[in-house]
């Protein structure tokens, strides 16, 4: 939702929802149709994610989502592994409600199920291993991700892969000078979110500090065979309506969630940018935009 975690803004739904709840400050019931919203935008970088995982992982029995949301990576997974049995783990059962209505559109639901709990706990309750695990910003919400990785690894059956999205790069909508208020308004706010994103792991429960070298902690839960790759959305100017409204959901989230942390100047741009009325905002400018990178890295259990 900081690696770029986007502070969750636009990270999970992405798988974005999770088994946590130790965000005291975020409602992800609350913040559902954002993140489905978000999700089904990011479905082109999906997509490429788990056409690239299907290349080394053939035919998966079990795949598990773990940090799941609402569900629309774990509808993905479906569809991409037509013979696979997917289960969407939550903290939020409002989210695998709706995870659980999306399989039923899609006509996966003979397939699908959902298991409600707290990472990494809940997994305990699998009847059996995965062939493929698979957490979306979910990891970095876990006070110790070391040994959350490490649970997860003891999920998988031998020779099944552990998948994470962690990291790339924030998103951006703008140009640097949008006309009007200080250039580089978005690099600020990334400034921010990064302190904010420190402190809540510095606040979670157990938090044990770790240095984000992915591939290197996926090592130390057991696992071998690592491999990266970031995959890209590039939504280019003119914005279609739904990416339009992304932004705009987007932005006014950070404004709800930042402002007492940004500079007065700052604050007075945002507004101007989500006011409906002004021609110079994100609902009517000509040059708004979506551009992200997400990084997955991937690891093998032994066999």
């Amino acid at each position: 939702m900081a690696h770029h975690h986007d502070n969750d803004r636009h990270g999970h739904g992405q798988g974005h929802g999770h088994g946590h709840g130790h965000d005291g400050d975020i409602d992800w019931a609350e913040m559902a149709h954002l993140l489905e919203t978000q999700a089904e935008l990011f479905t082109p970088l999906y997509e490429h994610a788990l056409s690239w995982l299907a290349k080394e992982v053939t035919e998966p029995g079990l795949i598990v989502d773990a940090g799941s949301g609402p569900g629309v990576i774990a509808c993905l997974f479906a569809d991409t592994f037509p013979g696979a049995r997917v289960v969407a783990v939550d903290g939020s059962e409002p989210l695998l409600e709706r995870a659980r209505a999306r399989a039923e559109r899609e006509g996966v639901a003979d397939r699908f199920g959902t298991v409600a709990g707290e990472l990494p706990d809940v997994l305990d309750e699998l009847d059996y291993p995965a062939d493929l695990l698979w957490a979306s910003r979910s990891v970095h919400h876990l006070g110790d991700q070391r040994a959350a990785l490490a649970a997860c690894a003891e999920r998988l059956t031998p020779g099944g892969t552990l998948a994470v999205m962690e990291g790339g790069l924030p998103a951006r909508f703008l140009p640097r000078d949008i006309g009007f208020g200080r250039p580089g308004l978005q690099a600020r706010i990334d400034a921010v979110e990064q302190d904010r994103f420190s402190r809540m792991r510095a606040e979670l429960p157990g938090s044990v500090p770790a240095v984000e070298d992915w591939p290197a902690l996926l090592v130390s839960a057991g696992l071998r065979h690592t491999r990266s790759r970031t995959f890209l959305l590039d939504l280019p100017a003119p914005a279609t309506d739904r990416a339009r409204a992304y932004v705009t959901a987007a932005l006014t989230h950070t404004r709800d969630l930042l402002a007492e942390d940004l500079d007065a100047d700052d604050r007075a741009t945002l507004d101007r940018l989500l006011d409906p009325d002004d021609r110079a905002s994100v609902h009517h400018r000509p040059d708004v935009f979506v551009l992200a990178a997400h990084t997955v890295h991937s690891a093998v259990r032994p066999v």
